[in-house]
């Protein structure tokens, strides 16, 4: 077990990645938080990752080099970069012993989620997958209390974002990764997060293409309920929202539509990464959960490829 976590000393968490998310949510949460010490940022752009230290009073680091540098210097990761770049470093840190602090999806392929779900076990160090509805104090408790009631019939969910509509402004647009995988993969682990802990992880897929990048999905899960879902990055203005409702023996249930704020999510979701470092108890929303989703969304794309060639 890590030193530092098992003495009770401030955690020492690096940030690998520089960009919006990195900045506007990771940076600002691990340098406040009271409990942490912000160790470094690493990123794949060297002037990103200075401006994004530099503003926090910390190191920056860039390459192979630098990410041995910042390993060396942490007791855990937080990570803010594309999946596909997330995975193979998050497997690194693992095999050198530090503690995972990863955005979802974990990876868009089940090899490079798996590689870190294995490096993980292999390593016996934490992980947390930051899932903000599972983190959020609001939604975290209505998910809570929903699994808790249980006799669920049925559960509808819509997220449906503008990302790309012309003068959207949304730093997020200019991702590659999101243009590339679209709504199915961004915020399709959102819906999944939420879900999956209230009717049971997910038995059956089926997926049909909608217009642009939409997504449609019927799912049945292990409990026998069945849920649709919804997801888009790419619709027009007037369509987007976010909704998710499950129906069922105690009635009618929406997830709470009040802002989150992804920051103290964040700083919740990093206690709960120290929790389980300390004690050895995995996290329900932990590596092992997200290679779960990847799985499910993989499934998924498989058939929307199909029908869109």
């Amino acid at each position: 077990m890590n030193t530092h976590v098992a003495s009770g000393g401030p955690l020492r968490i690096g940030l690998v990645g520089a960009g919006p998310w990195a900045r506007m949510t990771h940076a600002p949460a691990l340098a406040s938080h009271p409990d942490v010490v912000l160790s470094g940022v690493w990123g794949r752009r060297p002037e990103a990752a200075e401006a994004l230290a530099s503003a926090h009073g910390t190191q920056a680091f860039t390459g192979d080099e630098g990410f041995d540098a910042l390993l060396a210097g942490s007791d855990a990761l937080a990570f803010a970069v594309p999946p596909d770049v997330q995975a193979p470093l998050a497997a690194r840190a693992a095999a050198a012993g530090r503690h995972l602090l990863l955005d979802k999806p974990v990876a868009t392929t089940v090899e490079g989620a798996r590689e870190v779900a294995e490096a993980a076990e292999r390593a016996g160090v934490a992980s947390v997958v930051f899932c903000t509805m599972r983190f959020d104090a609001g939604t975290a408790a209505w998910i809570a209390d929903r699994a808790a009631e249980g006799g669920w019939f049925t559960a509808r969910a819509m997220w449906i974002g503008a990302l790309f509509a012309p003068g959207a402004d949304n730093e997020f647009g200019a991702s590659p990764w999101r243009r590339e995988k679209g709504g199915l993969w961004d915020v399709g682990p959102h819906a999944l997060s939420v879900l999956v802990p209230v009717l049971g992880e997910v038995t059956e897929v089926t997926a049909v293409p909608g217009p642009a990048d939409a997504a449609h999905l019927l799912l049945r899960h292990a409990s026998g309920a069945s849920s649709t879902v919804t997801l888009a990055l790419d619709a027009p203005e007037g369509a987007t929202g976010t909704e998710l409702e499950v129906r069922g023996e105690a009635g009618v249930s929406s997830l709470p539509a009040d802002a989150v704020d992804a920051r103290d999510a964040f700083r919740i979701a990093v206690d709960a990464l120290a929790e389980a470092a300390r004690t050895g108890v995995a996290h329900p929303c932990d590596v092992r959960f997200g290679l779960r989703l990847t799985e499910v969304l993989a499934r998924a794309e498989e058939q929307l490829a199909r029908v869109r060639a």
